[in-house]
């Protein structure tokens, strides 16, 4: 039990704390006075028992403290699993509350920084194997080296390492946007794939980035869906702005990955034999979240996957 804790202003707790001293000090004292015990020795068991009742009372106030405070030491060791009881409904149960909060948060961005080394190493490992393989072979004398093989190892690590540097400043918060309104079929004017864009739509955004998720969304069509159409096209918005959709006619996803195949390294099939990076759907969104419109997978009619961006 603890005591006070529906009280939700601190201040309140702290007078109720300093009038129930002063009514025990003086209790005892009349108490003590009728016991005839003298006036020093009614003072002080006047000041234990009101010491003693403010401890009882005020410990509703000072365990969430002091429980925050070691939560914050085993942070500091990396344990980012703690948490706090948070009972009152005052300033320190909200502060209690806000420390949870930050406690998920940090959790969260510690698996995904995690992840991330665990992923990066993965993607890297496969170019740079292929490298070393070559040229061990070329300098035991086995074989020739396949220049034009290394060459695209090596432009895929190129690739890996400035997407990651993207996708770092875009979640960051540090690319910058240089905003102007232009004509939405200047975004599909070079990609592989049927445009259904009328001439006169326009939208507001940074035309370089928006163009580099649309190439993103193609690139990621023909990779799991080759040989089969691809089609870009847009409308606008009845509430105002652009829809711009991808669409392919391959095999699709499963409801269960609409979701995670925006994540980093994502594949659908979950196949590291895929020739992507697994990075080009979340920059997508990363770019698009940026401009403040927001990205999602629809399964296509009759069959396929429709990538939909939405850009007020």
């Amino acid at each position: 039990m603890t005591p006070l804790a529906g009280v939700r202003s601190l201040k309140v707790k702290l007078g109720i704390v300093i009038v129930l001293a002063i009514l025990v000090t003086l209790l005892t004292m009349l108490i003590a006075a009728k016991l005839g015990l003298r006036l020093r020795w009614g003072a002080l068991a006047a000041l234990v028992v009101s010491l003693a009742s403010v401890q009882v009372v005020a410990r509703g106030m000072t365990s969430p403290l002091r429980a925050m405070a070691r939560a914050a030491e085993a942070m500091a060791r990396g344990e980012h699993g703690q948490r706090v009881q948070a009972s009152s409904r005052d300033e320190v149960g909200q502060l209690a509350a806000a420390f949870n909060t930050m406690a998920a948060e940090l959790e969260t961005l510690d698996r995904a920084r995690r992840e991330l080394v665990i992923d990066a190493a993965h993607e890297l490992r496969t170019p740079i194997s292929a490298l070393r393989a070559s040229l061990e072979n070329a300098v035991d004398g086995v074989e020739e080296p396949d220049l034009p093989e290394l060459l695209a190892q090596a432009e895929r690590l190129g690739r890996l390492a400035d997407q990651l540097l993207d996708l770092s400043a875009l979640e960051a918060g540090a690319a910058r946007l240089d905003r102007c309104s232009f004509a939405v079929a200047e975004l599909a004017a070079d990609c592989a794939a049927t445009v259904e864009i009328p001439q006169g739509l326009h939208v507001e955004g940074d035309p370089d980035r928006l163009r580099q998720v649309v190439r993103n969304l193609v690139e990621n069509a023909h990779r799991h869906a080759p040989g089969t159409p691809v089609v870009v096209r847009a409308a606008a918005r009845p509430a105002g702005g652009v829809r711009l959709e991808v669409e392919d006619r391959g095999p699709g996803f499963e409801a269960a990955e609409a979701t995670r195949i925006f994540d980093r390294f994502a594949r659908a099939d979950r196949s590291r034999s895929s020739p992507g990076s697994g990075l080009g759907l979340a920059i997508a969104r990363s770019i698009v979240e940026l401009h403040g419109g927001a990205i999602r997978a629809e399964a296509a009619d009759p069959q396929g996957c429709r990538m939909v961006v939405e850009l007020p």
